[in-house]
């Protein structure tokens, strides 16, 4: 028997599904440079963000909710009061690194706004999956509303005293990603990319829609660099080698952070405990975010 489609709770219904969920305003591929605030969505008068970056890349697979956890989780460590807007609707796995994915968002008393998830590290989460009756249930709906969803996650949720809420992006360059750079006021993009022989192309593309769109890129974060040898240290590229030191320096950019393959992170995100992975590859991508 086939699967049924996701069935939301009452309130998402409402939230998701509401008469805002259409196509993104404006034309397709439209740039931000002409007018930058024509297609921005405005925040609940209640909420407060003050620095929005991107998580973006050219294909899937490569690990952008890893990246955007691990820059929220940076942050935090910093002082700073963190925030995950989890824009890959179809296929949302932030909640479970956080050790959320059984919690469901409350609602302000007036009814308007969702209230996102908190971790125990006091990082705020809003994500599609939270809001789904079963974790597995798909979310079997077509672009426009899925672009409508995450504008909603921006403008109808309870964003309090936020200093950086990073969004995870789904892979591409299509409607989720077009609506996230023109409907939120974002400050920069990391791209991810893995060693391999497509990472020019891959990197290429992010490089090229964020030109268009007029959004600074903070630099590249290379997933799955490499395996360290536990008995000598020595690194050992399993996939080939690096080239994202290449790619950097053809599109003028920096290269922020290459992460390790390593079992124990792994076993750490997919046991909810992402906000404790010792990270020290990671310190030049916090400082590049925290530098704006």
């Amino acid at each position: 028997m086939t699967a049924a489609p996701a069935v939301l709770t009452a309130a998402a219904v409402q939230q998701i599904k509401g008469s805002h969920a259409g196509a993104p305003g404006g034309p397709t591929g439209a740039s931000r440079t002409t007018d930058k605030t024509s297609f921005l969505e405005a925040l609940a008068p209640e909420s407060r963000v003050k620095k929005v970056i991107g998580i973006v890349s050219g294909k899937g697979g490569v690990g952008k909710s890893l990246v955007t956890s691990l820059m929220a989780v940076s942050a935090n460590r910093r002082g700073k009061h963190t925030a995950v807007l989890d824009a890959d609707i179809t296929g949302p796995s932030i909640p479970m690194a956080f050790g959320v994915a059984d919690e469901k968002p409350a609602v302000t008393p007036d009814g308007r706004l969702m209230i996102p998830a908190r971790s125990l590290e006091g990082i705020d989460i809003m994500s599609a999956n939270l809001l789904l009756d079963n974790a597995t249930d798909p979310v079997i709906w077509r672009g426009p509303v899925i672009a409508g969803a995450v504008k909603q996650f921006w403008s109808e949720t309870l964003w309090q005293d936020v200093d950086y809420m990073f969004v995870d992006m789904p892979p591409g360059t299509g409607d989720v990603p077009l609506t996230v750079f023109q409907s939120l006021p974002v400050d920069g993009i990391i791209i991810v990319t893995s060693p391999q022989e497509l990472v020019s192309m891959i990197v290429g593309k992010a490089v090229n829609m964020a030109k268009k769109m007029d959004i600074p890129i903070l630099g590249i974060v290379e997933n799955m660099s490499y395996l360290e040898c536990p008995d000598c240290g020595r690194h050992i590229n399993v996939f080939g080698e690096s080239h994202v030191e290449q790619a950097a320096r053809e599109y003028g950019l920096k290269v922020l952070a290459q992460i390790p393959i390593d079992p124990k992170l792994a076993q750490m995100v997919d046991g909810g405990r992402v906000e404790y992975i010792d990270m020290p590859w990671f310190e030049k991508a916090a400082e590049a975010v925290l530098a704006l």
